[in-house]
C-alpha cells in the first residue's frame, strides 16, 4: 500500500473512533439530560416547586448539546465514507463496507432529515430513537413548564415575563438554526462541498 493510501487508512481509523466518541457522547448527554430533569421533577414535587422551573432549561440544554454531538458524528461520517470511497477505488469495490451499511441501517447522509432521522424511505430504528428522545424532552419541557409558571407567578407577573421571553428566545433561536443546519441541510452541503471536490 502506498504513503496516500495509508495515510488515508490512518484518517479512516480517525473518523471511525470520532463516530463511536460521538455516539458515547450523545447518551452519555440523554443520561446526564433525563437524571438531571427527574431529579428536577422529584424536588418540585418535594416541596422546592420552583425546580419545575429548571426543567424546560434542562431539556433545551439537553436537545442542543445533544444535536452538537450529532453535528460531529455526520461530519465524522461524511469524511469516513469519503475517504471509503477512495480507499475501495484503489482497493476494490467490497473492500469497505461500513459506510454503505451505515446510510442504510442507521441513517443516510445528504438525505433531508430531523438532526439524525430521516424522514421517509430512509426511517429506520435510530431514526425513530431520536424522535422518541426529542418527543420525551419535549414531554418534560411542557410539564415542568405547566408546573412551575403557577410557582413563579406568585412571585410577580414581572418574574413571569422575563423567564418565558427568556426562554422563549432560547427555544426560538435553537429551533431556527437547528432547522437551517439539520433540515435544511446547510451542514452537509458544507461537507459536501469539500468532500466531494
Amino acid at each position: 500500500m502506498d504513503d496516500r493510501l495509508r495515510l488515508k487508512a490512518a484518517q479512516l481509523g480517525r473518523m471511525r473512533g470520532m463516530t463511536r466518541y460521538y455516539h458515547e457522547r450523545f447518551f452519555s448527554d440523554v443520561r446526564f439530560t433525563a437524571a438531571s430533569m427527574l431529579v428536577l421533577f422529584v424536588l418540585g414535587w418535594w416541596e422546592v416547586e420552583e425546580a419545575f422551573l429548571l426543567v424546560p432549561v434542562a431539556a433545551l440544554f439537553g436537545a442542543t448539546i445533544t444535536a452538537f454531538d450529532a453535528s460531529y458524528l455526520l461530519f465524522a461520517r461524511h469524511y469516513a465514507a469519503r475517504l471509503e470511497a477512495d480507499l475501495n477505488a484503489a482497493l476494490g469495490e467490497d473492500t469497505l463496507l461500513a459506510a454503505r451499511i451505515e446510510d442504510t441501517y442507521l441513517f443516510p447522509l445528504n438525505d433531508r432529515k430531523v438532526v439524525v432521522a430521516a424522514l421517509g424511505g430512509g426511517f429506520t430504528w435510530f431514526g425513530f430513537m431520536t424522535l422518541f428522545i426529542t418527543a420525551m424532552g419535549v414531554a418534560a419541557f411542557t410539564f415542568g413548564l405547566a408546573l412551575g409558571l403557577p410557582v413563579l407567578g406568585d412571585h410577580g407577573p414581572g418574574w413571569v415575563v422575563a423567564y418565558l421571553a427568556s426562554l422563549g428566545l432560547l427555544t426560538i433561536g435553537a429551533l431556527g438554526v437547528g432547522l437551517w443546519w439539520f433540515v435544511g441541510g446547510e451542514g452537509e452541503r458544507r461537507l459536501s462541498s469539500i468532500l466531494e471536490t
